[in-house]
């Protein structure tokens, strides 16, 4: 399994930092299109690849591409596929997948061809007339575009935005990959102090510790590919320990704050669960009086938006008096500000230095970056 072609799905406005991460992992032909990134790489690159990736959604592994404007099409071109190179005659091979502007439109009918394509070859494959599908997982997923279906094997299980330090969240949280991007684009390395006034259940700091730690997101949970028969066990083993071999030890000042003593005792939980309980401070506060010493350091946060949890006139009134706390801060502090709101900047009282589209599951934002 020398060469294999893999594609990471990102939220809309994060492909190019998933491209920047998986050149740093050394992945070869890192190409970045619309909601996803796609490299080449090794069967070792599947575990360091989903222990190692903070701003990705999943990673899946490309067996094909061809063009299906018609189900025979479909069935054809997904049997003739190679299967058997990756799923076991017991493998589970449950199929989902979504398609736009394409002849192929209903999803069901795609699935059920694609599945009585795969279990054709795998049959006549292995001898059997029925294959039990009794052992690991091996989730196909399918895309068609403009009448080109891709096939896919999905390597992660759970999106990778799990990290397993967050049993349950507060209403409305914020995405684990979204958070550490949040902090990325604030170009944080550990060394400035860095808070989060409105942290809810913690994720923006608890991400940022991981970052300053350069600790793996996905070191304390599993993934499908780990049972896979093909897939040497040992290079699990050794991604982990190349993952740890590269974390670092410091001191950081990094503070998570918010009204709701509920969400702070979560946010302590969550952080102990991460293992950065130790570089973090979370103390009950209200944002709108926040202060903090020195003389630099970044805010990256993400305030009610007033969509969900707080009605539109809360949250705008919520934005002035922040807007106000902020002016009192030292020239060196940049604020970086996740917002759905449209009159944002008005109600926050000063116009963005830099504003950079991203989405917050199916809600469009902007990252308001005040320099």
């Amino acid at each position: 399994m020398s060469d294999l072609q893999f594609a990471v799905p990102t939220l809309f406005g994060l492909e190019s930092l998933v491209a920047d991460e998986l050149r740093r992992l050394d992945l070869a032909e890192v190409k970045a299109e619309n909601g996803r990134v796609l490299c080449r790489g090794t069967a070792a690159d599947i575990p360091r690849i989903n222990l190692n990736l903070r701003t990705g959604e999943r990673l899946l592994l490309l067996l094909g591409s061809f063009p299906a404007p018609t189900f025979e099409a479909l069935f054809q071109g997904v049997r003739s596929l190679p299967w058997e190179r990756f799923i076991p005659q017991n493998g589970q091979f449950p199929v989902k997948g979504h398609s736009l502007n394409s002849a192929l439109h209903a999803i069901p009918a795609c699935q059920s061809i694609v599945k009585k394509a795969v279990a054709a070859r795998l049959g006549q494959k292995y001898g059997m007339e029925t294959l039990p599908e009794t052992g690991p997982l091996y989730q196909i997923q399918f895309s068609i575009m403009k009448d080109t279906a891709t096939l896919m094997l999905d390597t992660s299980g759970a999106g990778l935005h799990k990290r397993g330090y967050r049993a349950q969240g507060v209403v409305a949280p914020l995405r684990e990959t979204l958070a550490a991007a949040m902090v990325m684009l604030s170009r944080y390395r550990g060394r400035d102090p860095i808070c989060d006034p409105f942290c809810g259940s913690g994720t923006i700091p608890i991400e940022a510790a991981l970052i300053a730690k350069n600790r793996a997101p996905g070191l304390n949970r599993s993934f499908a590919a780990q049972r896979w028969s093909w897939l040497d066990k040992k290079l699990w083993l050794d991604a982990g320990d190349e993952a740890m071999d590269k974390e670092f030890d410091g001191h950081y000042e990094i503070w998570g704050g918010d009204l709701d003593p509920a969400a702070i005792e979560l946010a302590r939980h969550n952080a102990r669960l991460a293992e950065v309980d130790d570089l973090i401070s979370f103390e009950v506060a209200d944002a709108t009086r926040f202060h903090f010493g020195g003389l630099r350091g970044r805010i990256v946060t993400n305030p009610p938006y007033g969509e969900r949890i707080m009605e539109r006139r809360e949250a705008e009134e919520l934005y002035r008096a922040f807007g106000k706390a902020y002016q009192k801060f030292p020239q060196g502090w940049n604020l970086y500000l996740l917002s759905s709101h449209t009159e944002f900047e008005r109600t926050f009282g000063k116009p963005a230095d830099k504003k950079r589209k991203l989405y917050n599951g199916m809600l469009k934002c902007d990252l308001f970056m005040y320099l």
